[in-house]
C-alpha cells in the first residue's frame, strides 16, 4: 500500500519542480513589452519617450517598450487606467487616477503665454475678447490654460479658444486670426524661440503663482530667465513671472516591481546616454512627494531609491545614544564640507563659461571659414567635457543650464560670422568683376 501511495506523490513532485523551473526559466528568458503613452510628435514628450525607449532596450533587451502617440497628459492618464498604456508621460497638474503610480519627475516645464503685440495684451486680464489658440483637447497644456483662466477669474464665454494642434494654434496665431497662444514648455524651447523669431509677438507674465499654489499646490511660481530666447535685444527683457510643472513618468501599480526598477535604474544610473539623446534628461530626478500627484511611487521605483539604505536606527539605537554629543559638530563638519563641494562645482563652471566667452570673441575675429569650422568643433568638445562633468556630479543642473545657454550663444554667433563671411565674399568676387570690366573698357 505503501508503494502503490508514493508512487502518485513522486510523480507529481517530478511535475510540479518541472512546472516550477520551466516558469522560472521563461522568467529569466522571457520579453516584457509595455506601451508608453506620449504626446503630439511635435512637442517634448514623444522625443524624450522614444529617448527612454531606445536607452533601456540598449541596456536591458528583454525590456521593450513601444512609443505610442496622443494628444497629451489627459489621455495619457486615461490610458494608463484602462491598461492601454502601462508607462506615460504626463504633467504633475492633471487630475491622477488609482492605477497610476510615479516613477521619476522627468524635467521642469513653465506656462507660455504668447501675444501679437497689436493685440494690447499685456496680462491674463487683457485675454477678455480675444481669441486664443490652444493645444488640443486632451493635453496638458490644454487643461493647465483653464486653471490659468479659472484663478483670473475669466470664463470661457469671455473669449473665443480655438483648441488643435501645435501647427495649427501657430497658424492662426501668424495670420492675425489669434491675438494670442498658450502652450507649456520647458525654458528655452525650440517650438517658442521660432514662434518668437517669425512673428511680431511678445511674452506676458503670469505672475501670480504662488497664490496659484494656495489651491494647487503641484504648482510652482517660476521665472523665464532674461534673455531666454534671445540676447541682444534681450528676449524676455527681464525676468518673466509664469508658473512651473513637472513631467513626470508615471507607471501602472500592476506592473511588476521588478520590472519598474530595472527601469528606474537605467534612467539614473545611464543618465548620461539619455542626455546624449535628449538634453532636458539632465534634470531627471527622484520624486519629492511635495506637491505632486496624490500619488504614491511604485514599489518597483522606490526599492531603487532605497537601495543604499540601512536600517540604521533599528540595529544602531545604543549607538546612536552615545554618538549624540558628537551630532552638533559632525553637521557643523558636514555643512562646511558642502559648501566647499558647491564652491568648487561654481568655479568649474565659471570656468567653462570663460572658454566659451573666449571663443565668442575668437569666433568673431575669425577671417576664414576653416576658423570657424574649428572653433565649432572646440565649442563640442566643451559640451562634451560639461557632459561628462555634470554626469559625475562635477558640475550641478543649474551651472549646466547657464553653460548651455552661453553654449548655444556661441554656436549662433559662429553661424552669424559664417554668414557674413560669406556675404564678404560674395562682395569681394563682385568688385573683381566690377575692376576687370573697367579695365577691359579702359583698354
Amino acid at each position: 500500500m505503501q508503494n502503490k501511495f508514493l508512487v502518485p506523490v513522486a510523480l507529481l513532485s517530478v511535475v510540479l519542480i518541472g512546472a516550477f523551473g520551466s516558469k522560472l526559466h521563461q522568467d529569466k528568458q522571457g520579453v516584457y513589452e509595455l506601451t508608453l503613452a506620449t504626446g503630439n510628435k511635435t512637442g517634448n514628450y514623444y522625443p524624450f519617450g522614444q529617448a527612454i525607449a531606445e536607452v533601456v532596450m540598449q541596456q536591458n533587451p528583454r525590456l521593450r517598450i513601444k512609443v505610442v502617440e496622443t494628444q497629451g497628459a489627459d489621455e495619457n492618464m486615461r490610458r494608463l487606467q484602462a491598461n492601454e498604456a502601462q508607462l506615460a508621460i504626463v504633467q504633475n497638474d492633471t487630475v491622477a487616477v488609482p492605477q497610476g503610480r510615479v516613477i521619476a519627475s522627468l524635467f521642469k516645464e513653465v506656462f507660455h503665454l504668447i501675444v501679437s503685440e497689436q493685440s494690447g495684451i499685456q496680462s491674463v486680464s487683457d485675454l477678455k475678447g480675444k481669441h486664443i489658440a490652444l493645444m488640443a483637447q486632451g493635453s496638458g497644456s490644454y487643461s493647465s490654460f483653464w486653471l490659468v483662466s479659472q484663478h483670473y477669474g475669466l470664463k470661457a464665454s469671455d473669449f473665443k479658444s480655438t483648441p488643435g494642434s501645435w501647427t495649427e494654434g501657430t497658424k492662426l496665431f501668424a495670420s492675425g486670426e489669434a491675438d494670442a497662444i498658450f502652450w507649456v514648455l520647458p525654458p528655452g524651447s525650440d517650438l517658442v524661440s521660432q514662434l518668437l523669431q517669425n512673428t511680431r509677438a511678445n511674452l506676458v507674465p503670469i505672475d501670480q503663482g504662488a497664490a496659484m499654489k494656495i489651491k494647487l499646490p503641484y504648482l510652482e511660481a517660476n521665472l523665464i530667465p532674461k534673455g531666454t530666447y534671445k540676447a541682444a535685444p534681450a528676449v524676455p527683457d527681464t525676468d518673466l513671472p509664469t508658473v512651473g510643472v513637472e513631467a513626470t513618468l508615471l507607471v501602472r501599480q500592476d506592473v511588476a516591481p521588478e520590472i519598474v526598477k530595472e527601469i528606474t535604474r537605467i534612467l539614473f544610473e545611464h543618465r548620461r546616454t539619455l542626455v546624449a539623446a535628449n538634453r532636458l534628461a539632465t534634470m531627471i530626478s527622484e520624486p519629492s512627494g511635495s506637491g505632486s500627484f496624490a500619488l504614491p511611487i511604485h514599489e518597483g521605483a522606490q526599492a531603487y531609491y532605497d537601495r543604499e539604505k540601512p536600517d540604521f536606527l533599528a540595529e544602531n539605537s545604543d549607538v546612536i545614544g552615545l554618538c549624540f554629543s558628537f551630532v552638533t559638530l559632525f553637521v557643523s563638519w558636514l555643512w562646511q564640507l558642502r559648501a566647499r563641494f558647491l564652491q568648487k562645482q561654481k568655479k568649474r563652471a565659471d570656468k567653462f563659461n570663460l572658454i566659451i566667452l573666449n571663443l565668442i570673441q575668437r569666433i568673431r575675429q575669425a577671417g576664414s571659414f576653416d576658423e570657424i569650422d574649428r572653433l565649432q568643433e572646440e565649442l563640442f568638445d566643451i559640451f562634451k567635457q560639461v557632459i561628462g562633468d555634470l554626469d559625475r556630479d562635477r558640475i550641478d543642473s543649474d551651472s549646466f543650464h547657464s553653460f548651455t545657454f552661453t553654449w548655444e550663444t556661441a554656436l549662433k554667433i559662429a553661424a552669424e560670422r559664417e554668414k557674413a563671411l560669406r556675404n564678404l565674399s560674395l562682395v569681394s568676387h563682385d568688385l573683381k568683376a566690377d575692376l576687370t570690366a573697367v579695365k577691359k573698357m579702359e583698354n
